[in-house]
């Protein structure tokens, strides 16, 4: 039984993953929201990451940072704050969550830190200037970290493209959206949370072992094809 802190698993994709990896981890869930469920296995506590002073816990093996943002406007209805808050939860919030649980990571069974980006960092898409900047800077800090941190801790990044949470609640806001956007992808589909959260438990468990550096697209095909 692994000692897993997730920021943000009380909704979206975070959610999925304290669904997935529960029943065999104990799980340490950071947010402002306490999760629906419950489980012997679950501790939160209710925390602004950017705002807040983090909790100290005793004993952590994997390090899961979920917050993210979408929001997409031309260049020219972005403002300098926009782009600060955007960075400021994608980046500064994971920067400052790493850094204050490195010391307890070092020390766990098979350590691995896990970040998330976005497809809109490899493929150039309108109004996604603020989140792709924001998100390009966390497939940098994954790079950079899984170098400065091996061989002792892995640190990997999942890069999602349009996936079934409230967050994308805006894009996926009727039937005829909903099906442009498949249509817009090589698989016809896009991503619910559950596959993001295997894949997650796939990437912090001992199977991916050699694996660290790495953005890994889930990508429906959008980035990768052209048909």
């Amino acid at each position: 039984m692994k000692n897993i802190v997730i920021i943000g698993g009380s909704k979206g994709i975070g959610n999925a993953i304290v669904k997935n990896l529960i029943s065999e981890n104990k799980i340490y869930n950071i947010s402002r929201t306490s999760p629906e469920q419950t489980h012997q296995n679950l501790t939160h506590f209710n925390c602004d990451i950017l705002n807040d002073d983090l909790p100290e816990i005793e004993a952590i093996d994997t390090l899961i940072y979920c917050p993210g943002s979408i929001n997409l406007k031309p260049i020219s209805r972005l403002s300098l704050e926009n782009f600060r808050e955007d960075f400021e939860i994608n980046v500064i919030g994971a920067v400052k969550t790493i850094q204050h649980f490195l010391p307890k990571l070092k020390n766990g069974n098979q350590p691995s830190i896990l970040l998330f980006s976005t497809v809109a960092s490899k493929l150039g898409m309108p109004f996604h200037a603020s989140v792709a900047a924001a998100k390009s800077a966390i497939e940098g800090l994954t790079k950079s970290l899984g170098a400065e941190l091996a061989p002792t801790i892995r640190v990997n990044a999942i890069a999602p493209t349009v996936t079934d949470t409230t967050l994308a609640s805006k894009l996926l806001r009727n039937d005829k959206i909903v099906e442009n956007i498949k249509e817009r992808h090589p698989l016809k589909k896009f991503l619910n949370p559950e596959e993001v959260a295997d894949m997650a438990s796939f990437l912090t468990s001992s199977k991916a072992a050699s694996i660290s550096g790495q953005i890994f697209k889930m990508d429906c095909g959008i980035v990768s094809f052209k048909i």
